[in-house]
């Protein structure tokens, strides 16, 4: 279920549509959840304990992915402000760079902002994950 999507640093609106695509498994972990427990009647036909680590595992890996991407996009913007501030010390009447810099300033703002998104989708994704599999499967690193 894991997307694999193209994360481009450039546009944010582009990089937070790519985000969407990446966060699906965690808009979608309640219905995940009740395809991967099974009810009593069919726990015959179906290993929970498989299906909550597999579940587990795809979480994890769309964790770091998304993780691994905004830190990278938030490297290249704030990279991006240095050179900027560079630009606007030599050259501070320009006020193309002044803008630049002001949109790049506020990008790298909402990239940080996704950080704390993140970690709000990933608390609440864990917690219901627990709920569900804690009987079946318990991971080593789940902190909930």
């Amino acid at each position: 279920m894991a997307a694999a999507v193209k994360m481009e640093c450039g546009d944010f609106l582009e990089f937070q549509d790519a985000l969407k695509k990446m966060r699906i498994l965690d808009d979608k972990i309640v219905y995940s959840l009740n395809t991967s427990i099974p009810t009593d009647s069919f726990k015959a036909q179906v290993d929970p304990t498989s299906s909550c680590k597999d579940l587990y595992d795809q979480l994890k890996q769309n964790y770091n992915n998304r993780e691994s991407a905004i830190k990278k996009c938030i490297t290249v913007s704030a990279e991006s402000v240095r050179g900027l501030k560079e630009k606007k010390e030599k050259n501070s009447d320009d006020v193309n760079i002044l803008k630049e810099l002001k949109k790049e300033q506020t990008k790298l703002r909402l990239l940080q902002a996704e950080l704390n998104v993140e970690e709000i989708i990933k608390e609440r994704t864990t917690k219901v994950y627990y709920e569900r599999c804690r009987s079946f499967y318990k991971p080593p690193d789940l902190s909930v």
